[in-house]
């Protein structure tokens, strides 16, 4: 995920046998607040750990954050992942961590990708089956098209591909450039609809790419985003080669919690951050302040206040207006203003336990699977099968319970379960469903109780993750620089910004990886220390590869 805006090797950064630097040994041991055990602050808590500095954890709710996962009694290997739950190849830095852990995976079954038993895209009451794309009527390969040639007309998509493909870093921003100050203040909606490709075909081509979109499909509630959040998308494959994370996303930030690293520059071996903490992170943050010392002062919820010379907030930005105590003047004006601007999106996810992967089962008067992955205009949007297996040829799975994912929407679509208790969600959701398969008993298969979230009522959230808004790239190249602090007066400096919403690509645990990463190189800075030789970090690269600044002015 070489991201235009910042095209920073992460991968490689962390690879490197030189590990990602050092403190000087008079340090050792200072303690750092990490405020959220999100995956960013675990990333950048088991960092700090390993440089041989002791972060503090601070936790409101569960560890895992948006990486959070629920079983269902009594079948453990049964996950809804509530947050995250497909994960990119293209994510390196991500997959660094998993690889790491020793965690398995399985690719996820998108609509119509190679792993994926069978599709059904049902639109406007007519329902289309199909095992391969080319199984789809020729309406979906004409919204294809257009797609692919709206990209190269208007994002020079094959020559940005290629500079990544390449890691042709000065090409990437070159290209990418030229693209921020003209795309900058155009939405999706508003890049396809003035596109020469769309513009000659009827609106409902227009309609269609909105409902199935590209990737994982569903793609008009992005619409009123910056179609610079789309072009990101596009560029770093992450809407392609999803997998799973076996277990539940949230066995990742659980696993680093408990992981003992080999190259510990300080604390004795096996040291994990659970005993670091004596098995929890510490409660949620109620203030944040500066003290007349100069160290930055983190009272707790339940009215415990320390002193640290370095604090990393990975919570959402919205959190440290709405949630927490800020002194306002740890951040400039702009910076406050990019963090009150940023939009999170909403999403809602509904999953029920059925007592086997029914799915598979082929009708024999059609020789169709009796239920697919779904993508559809109705309620329930996007429906996803989840068999507790390796792959869709394990046949270990066939007979245990699995996990249907009813719904999955965003936005506008979100919002309609907000007001909803649990039954009534799961109930409208199965009647939709029995639309589109009729004579298929899907209740039947339901054991116990379903789980369910909406992110836009979740007290430490407010939303899902962010998505730009047209006009805000520059807020987001305030959020994300903030890390390189050298030009900042002394009362701004010592605190840094982490998470997905920070980065350049919200929603993806790429960006909350990344984001902590920077985090960790700013506080190493901040403390005297250094990035290790021949390994330059992410701030030690910054005047290379910054993210553009647009002008104030025409």
């Amino acid at each position: 995920m070489l991201v235009p805006d910042f095209p920073f090797p992460y991968d490689d950064y962390l690879a490197s046998p030189a590990g990602l630097g050092s403190v000087p040994p008079e340090r050792f041991g200072t303690e750092v607040a990490v405020v959220g055990a999100g995956m960013s602050g675990l990333v950048a808590a088991h960092e700090l750990m390993k440089l041989g500095l002791r972060p503090v954890v601070y936790e409101a709710g569960e560890i895992g954050g948006r990486l959070r996962s629920a079983t269902f009694p009594g079948v453990p290997d049964a996950v809804a992942d509530l947050g995250g739950m497909r994960f990119p190849r293209s994510g390196r830095a991500f997959f660094h961590y998993v690889d790491q852990l020793g965690l398995r995976t399985s690719p996820f079954p998108n609509p119509l990708a190679p792993q994926t038993p069978s599709t059904v895209i049902e639109l406007g009451g007519r329902a289309h089956y199909a095992e391969t794309p080319q199984d789809l009527p020729p309406l979906f390969g004409e919204v294809a098209q257009a797609w692919r040639e709206a990209l190269a007309e208007g994002a020079e998509l094959q020559d940005m591909q290629q500079a990544i493909r390449d890691r042709d870093l000065a090409r990437i921003k070159e290209i990418w450039n030229r693209t921020v100050p003209r795309l900058d203040e155009v939405t999706f909606y508003g890049f396809v609809a003035a596109s020469k490709a769309f513009s000659q075909l009827p609106f409902g081509h227009r309609e269609t790419f909105g409902q199935v979109g590209f990737g994982t499909g569903g793609w008009d509630t992005d619409f009123p985003n910056s179609m610079l959040e789309i072009l990101r998308v596009i560029h770093t494959d992450a809407d392609d080669q999803h997998q799973r994370i076996l277990g539940g996303a949230q066995s990742v930030p659980l696993a680093l919690w408990r992981h003992a690293p080999e190259d510990l520059a300080f604390w004795p071996a096996g040291t994990t951050l659970e005993s670091l903490h004596q098995g929890s992170p510490r409660p949620g943050v109620k203030r944040i302040h500066r003290g007349e010392d100069g160290r930055l002062l983190v009272l707790d919820r339940w009215g415990t206040e320390r002193p640290y010379e370095a604090v990393i907030t990975t919570c959402q930005s919205w959190l440290l207006s709405a949630g927490i105590d800020t002194d306002e003047a740890l951040f400039s004006h702009d910076l406050w203003m990019a963090m009150e601007r940023s939009h999170y999106m909403q999403s809602s996810k509904t999953f029920v336990l059925v007592d086997r992967p029914f799915w598979r089962d082929v009708d024999p008067e059609t020789g169709r699977h009796v239920m697919s992955t779904t993508l559809t205009d109705r309620m329930t949007r996007g429906t996803y099968l989840l068999d507790g297996g390796d792959g869709i040829d394990d046949p270990a799975a066939a007979d245990r319970p699995a996990v249907i994912c009813l719904s999955y929407t965003w936005n506008d679509d979100a919002l309609k379960w907000l007001a909803l208790p649990t039954d009534e969600r799961v109930r409208l959701m199965l009647h939709s469903l029995a639309q589109i398969y009729p004579g298929l008993d899907i209740a039947s298969h339901v054991l116990g109780e379903p789980i369910t979230v909406s992110w836009e009522r979740e007290p430490h959230f407010m939303g899902a993750f962010r998505g730009n808004l047209p006009g805000h790239y520059r807020y987001q190249q305030r959020l994300f620089s903030h890390f390189v602090q050298d030009d900042l007066p002394a009362a701004q400096r010592g605190i840094f910004l982490a998470g997905d919403d920070i980065s350049f690509t919200p929603g993806w645990a790429e960006g909350a990886v990344t984001t902590g990463l920077n985090a960790v190189w700013g506080v190493v800075h901040q403390l005297g220390g250094r990035s290790a030789e021949g390994n330059p970090g992410p701030g030690d690269r910054f005047a290379e590869l910054a993210p553009v600044v647009l002008p104030d002015t025409p």
